[in-house]
């Protein structure tokens, strides 16, 4: 799998960042409790596939229940723009609304049921894998 570099940030532009994965997104639309309030749609990268590039003063965090989702976001314009999820604590959510335009060739929307999380998460065969690099991917020329 080919990697594009994606950039992206809040509304105010405090926050700024930069994720390296495929330009085809495989987005999640869940409907647990804090999804469905701030309309979170997000695809998951491993954690060594984001960088945050300026913002870091600017984040706030917001948790609940399990404590294991980390909601990041600005707190100037309030936007989270990317997040630790529950099912990939060791890699980011991220936005795709978010993301500076020019990079993104489709977005495929998978609804997952947070309202019945763990059993969704025992039924879905690949989300937990989405935040581990693959053997095969290609990064991007950088320089």
């Amino acid at each position: 799998m080919d990697l594009v570099k994606h950039t992206g940030g809040c509304h105010c532009g405090a926050v700024r960042f930069e994720v390296l994965h495929s330009p085809y997104l495989h987005v999640f639309l869940c409907n647990c409790s804090i999804c469905t309030k701030k309309q979170n749609n997000h695809f998951i990268v491993p954690r060594n596939h984001f960088t945050l590039l300026q913002g870091s003063d600017y984040l706030t965090t917001y948790t609940f229940n399990t404590h294991v989702a980390k909601h990041t976001f600005c707190k100037t314009c309030g936007v989270q723009s990317f997040y630790t999820p529950r099912s990939n604590p060791d890699g980011y959510g991220v936005a795709p609304h978010c993301l500076d335009p020019g990079t993104v060739l489709s977005v495929t929307v998978e609804r997952f049921c947070g309202e019945k999380w763990e059993e969704s998460m025992q039924d879905h065969k690949s989300i937990r894998d989405m935040s581990k690099p693959e053997a095969d991917e290609q990064l991007p020329d950088t320089q």
